[in-house]
This record gives structure tokens, C-alpha cells and sequence, in this order.
């Protein structure tokens, strides 16, 4: 069977990951590739065709899919052209920069119902994400009663100058870039939410993007959850703690390219109220990040064997997105100065 041409715009350091994961699958094969810093030919052997611009390849090109590994500014928009243009489409998070972005997207999307729309939430596919989903889905020990999570690292990405700290191109701070992932795991151990109430700040770094998001949230089967986004964390952290009512399991570390949050582990404890608050634990320890590979792989079977797309579809990210804009406008004063002007 020939191999799906796959072109990726935006060739930084996502775009580059995923090209590695692709040339793993054997029915996938890169033929182009997109971004501003690149100058214009061919790479690798010459079978690679190199563009600066990304309407250019995707009008160009005859693709099978489309990776979109851009900035937020232009991901929605680069995702409607392919889907346009009759290609399958995985598009990095977050899926636009708000939920209009994202309703267009969708939009297009339903006018193309014959092509696969992904959008790539890889802290899912994390082998101590998954292995805790399949606990808690077992029932065995008990139903979710509350959640705390933080997910926190030291500055913005770049944050004199890079495109994450511009509101017009990133469309949000830590929260819509990187505390994304943690709100999209807690709609899968939780549910989707009935009440939201926060605090967003952006006084230590003093960009126009937040820096902090507190969040206390209550899910329509009343789990209350507690989360954090920050980028004011010293050091850096991932904790995921999902108390049960016969015990907990605490997701701490996580394996990434930077390697600074530590190893990735899920301690699973059971209730044991005789033994005063300090149960038996039993520790998982994670030692590869199978989940980019894992993502891509399930999202090429999905083309192949012409299935719905489940995990990461524009309804996934769609509701993520809400949630993350359910915590901004819970905070008043950040939603009447930068949300209700988006």
C-alpha cells in the first residue's frame, strides 16, 4: 500500500518532534514541510519540499494530511484551509486562540464529514494518564470524589520575546498554553463542570497574558476540583491527585522534552483507615514518553481504517477550550479587561 503524503506547517521544535514520530509509522511519509525561518528547496536527500509559507504548500500540495504545528494565530485558519483542500488534519493544541476560532473550525470540518480531524492532547497518551483512567474506570476503587492538580513551570516560553507572551498571536497566557493539558485530563477524570470560580494574575511578569490561573471548579457529578496554572513555579511541576472513595492515585512528574519535571510516576493508595493516615503505596515508574508516537499512530489507523476519531476530536477540544474560557471569565476583572474585547 502506497504511503499517506503527510506535509507539516510549522517546522520549530514541535514540528520537528512530530516529523521523527511520522517517519517511525510505516504508512506515513513526509513529502513537505512549512515555517517562516526555513529558506525555500528541498532537505533531506532532496525528497522533502521546503516552503515559507503555508497557504503556498497547502494550495501547492496534493496531501493525504496535514500536521499543523503553527501559532496560535494562524492554527484555526491553517486547519479550515486543509480540510478545504481534502486533507486529514492534526492540529497541535491549543485549536485556535478562542471558542470562535474553534466554532469555525468545526464548521469546516462538518462540511468535509469524510476527513479526520485530530487535535494533538498527548498528555493522554502517557502511559501513568492512561493506566490511572483505566483504574478509575474499573470502579475498584470507588467513585472520584475531589481532584487537586498543578501544572506550573518558571517563565513564559521566551518571555521578552517570544510570540507566547503576545495576547494577539498566543491569545492567552500559561493557562491556554501549557495548563491546557491539565485542564483536558481533569474533563476526563471528572467530567465537564457546572461552576467555575478563579483568580487570574499577571503581576509578576507584567505581559498583557496571564502568568497565574486558580481555579475551584464543582463537575456536573459534583467532584470538586482544584488546579492551578502558573508560570511562577521555580521549579518546574506536574501533580495530578485524584481522590477516590476507597483510596487515591497521585500522578507526579511527567515525562517531557525538557526532562525538568521530573520522573513520571503514579503511587496508587488504598483507603486503610486503621493504619492512622498512612496507608501502604504501591509506585509506578515510567521511564519512556511513548505518547507522541502513540498519538500519531492511533490517529493514521484512524484514516486507514476510515473510524470516527475519539480521543483529541474537535468536540475534545472544543469543551477543553470552553473550560479554559470558563476559568478567565470566572474572574471578572480579567474577563471585563481581556476576555469580552477577544
Amino acid at each position: 500500500m502506497e504511503k499517506l503524503k503527510v506535509g507539516i506547517a510549522g517546522y520549530g521544535v514541535v514540528g520537528k518532534r512530530r516529523h521523527h514520530f511520522i517517519n517511525l509509522n510505516p504508512h506515513l511519509q513526509v513529502v513537505s514541510v512549512c515555517d517562516i525561518t526555513l529558506q525555500k528547496g528541498f532537505i533531506e536527500n532532496n525528497s522533502i519540499k521546503v516552503y515559507t509559507n503555508f497557504h503556498e504548500m497547502i494550495s501547492e500540495e496534493s496531501l493525504d494530511v496535514l500536521f499543523v504545528c503553527l501559532t496560535n494565530d494562524v492554527a484555526a485558519e491553517a486547519t479550515i484551509l486543509g480540510l478545504n483542500k481534502g486533507f486529514h488534519v492534526f492540529c497541535e493544541k491549543p485549536p485556535g486562540r478562542n471558542l470562535k476560532e474553534v466554532s469555525e473550525v468545526i464548521a469546516a470540518e462538518q462540511k468535509n464529514s469524510s476527513l479526520k480531524l485530530k487535535y494533538g492532547f498527548n498528555h493522554r497518551y502517557h502511559d501513568s494518564v492512561r493506566e490511572a483512567l483505566k483504574i478509575v474506570a474499573s470502579g475498584d476503587m470507588g467513585r472520584v470524589i475531589n481532584i487537586r492538580g498543578i501544572y506550573g513551570k518558571s517563565m513564559i516560553v521566551n518571555v521578552a520575546n517570544g510570540w507566547r507572551a503576545q495576547r494577539e498571536i498566543a491569545g492567552g497566557g500559561i493557562l491556554l498554553d501549557q495548563g491546557i493539558h491539565m485542564v483536558d485530563l481533569i474533563r476526563l477524570f471528572a467530567g465537564e463542570m457546572k461552576e467555575v470560580k478563579s483568580f487570574i494574575s499577571n503581576d509578576y511578569w507584567n505581559l498583557t497574558v496571564e502568568d497565574n490561573a486558580f481555579a475551584l471548579m464543582k463537575s456536573e457529578s459534583d467532584v470538586i476540583v482544584q488546579f492551578q496554572s502558573t508560570a511562577t513555579e521555580w521549579r518546574h511541576q506536574f501533580n495530578l491527585q485524584i481522590n477516590l472513595s476507597e483510596g487515591a492515585l497521585v500522578l507526579s512528574g511527567i515525562l517531557s522534552g525538557s526532562k525538568s519535571y521530573g520522573q513520571e510516576l503514579l503511587t496508587i493508595y488504598r483507603k486503610e483507615l486503621e493504619s492512622g493516615g498512612n496507608p501502604r503505596t504501591e509506585t509506578i515508574q515510567y521511564l519512556e514518553d511513548n505518547s507522541w508516537r502513540d498519538e500519531i499512530n492511533e490517529f493514521t489507523d484512524v484514516i486507514l481504517r476510515n473510524e470516527q476519531v475519539v480521543t483529541g476530536s474537535s468536540t475534545d477540544a472544543y469543551n477543553t477550550m470552553k473550560l479554559v474560557y470558563d476559568i478567565y471569565s470566572a474572574d471578572k476583572v480579567w474577563d471585563d479587561k481581556y476576555i469580552k474585547k477577544t
